[in-house]
Formats: C-alpha cells, structure tokens, sequence
C-alpha cells in the first residue's frame, strides 16, 4: 500500500525527470550490448508480456509490456528502443524466434548473438522486478504494470552499483551521490 501511495503522490513527477537524464547520459557512451528478454506476468489472471532491455552493464533500459509474444510486439519493442538509444553493436537475445524476425526486418540480423548463458544479465535483472511484484500483489491492468515497470527501472538504476565490483569506501561515495540525487528531485 506504501509504494502505491508512493507512486500516485511522486511517482510521475520523478520517474520522468529521471529517466530524461538516464537517457541522455546512456547516449554519452557507447552502446555496444544490449540483452533483451521477455518475463511472464499475470494481470487479472490472463498472461502478459513485459519485453526488458538491459545493457553491459546491467542498467535497465527500457520495459514494454504486450498481450502477445510474436514479431510484431517485438519489432515495436527494437524501434522504440533504437529510437530512444541508437543502434548497439550487439544484441543478446534467447532463442525466441520472434527477435530474429523483427531484427530481419530492421537489418539488425548479424547483430544478434544467442546462446546458452549469454543472456544471464537480463535474467538476473528480472529478480528485483519480481520482488517488487509480489510485495505489490500483482497487477490488475496493463496500464498500471507499464507505468509500475517504467518507474521500478529508473529508480533501480539510480541506486544500482554493482556492489561485488567496488571497494566499500568506493560503494558508499556512490551511494550518497544518488542519495543526494533523489533528494534534489524530491526539493524541486
């Protein structure tokens, strides 16, 4: 109830300011992979598609949720994501063969790279939506799981640091700078 509260109260202010400048950093650096993947998820009892895109280095790109798991949800899901990023240099995908129709028809083909663990990243990054998921007692729209998605993903980047990768005092410099971040966007 807390983080319903939270959002209907901050959440649209927020999550557009902090995607805005995500995104116009993300187009700084290269974006040379990406990881795409698909998570199963039920709203009022029927299935869904939430279509993730995670980079290199684990932050969430984009999250697009869908009925259908076919060529056309997927291609709508690239163009939105190129628009918004460009184009990377490689793609790593499961063996849905729904990307490798859409990625045909953009002339991304040989960009595309599939194996058996390559796509761990994007695995990995669907465990804290799923947390976040059952603490909120699922979903009752498409609408409300787009816009829960869009936010979740923001945040989570703001205060993901890859904590095994750094020292402590390196970890804690990181963690005050997106604190003093958010803080600045709740005073504004």
């Amino acid at each position: 109830e807390s983080v319903r509260f939270w959002w209907m109260r901050f959440g649209p202010l927020f999550a557009s300011e902090i995607r805005k400048a995500r995104a116009q950093r993300m187009r700084c650096y290269s974006n040379w992979q990406w990881h795409l993947d698909e998570v199963f998820v039920k709203i009022n009892g029927e299935t869904h598609y939430m279509w993730r895109a995670v980079d290199h280095e684990g932050e969430v790109l984009e999250a697009f949720v869908s009925k259908r798991r076919d060529r056309r949800a997927a291609l709508k899901f690239l163009k939105k994501l190129m628009k918004r990023y460009g184009r990377p240099e490689q793609i790593v995908t499961d063996k849905l063969r729904s990307y490798g129709a859409a990625m045909k028809e953009i002339g991304n083909a040989d960009r595309q790279r599939t194996g058996r663990w390559l796509n761990n990243r994007v695995e990995n990054s669907h465990l804290p939506f799923r947390r976040r998921e059952r603490a909120m007692s699922r979903f009752r729209r498409i609408r409300s799981l787009q816009k829960f998605a869009a936010v979740h993903a923001s945040i989570f980047n703001l205060f993901n640091s890859e904590r095994s990768l750094s020292s402590r005092h390196i970890f804690k410099r990181n963690r005050a700078v997106a604190l003093a971040e958010w803080r600045g966007l709740g005073a504004a």
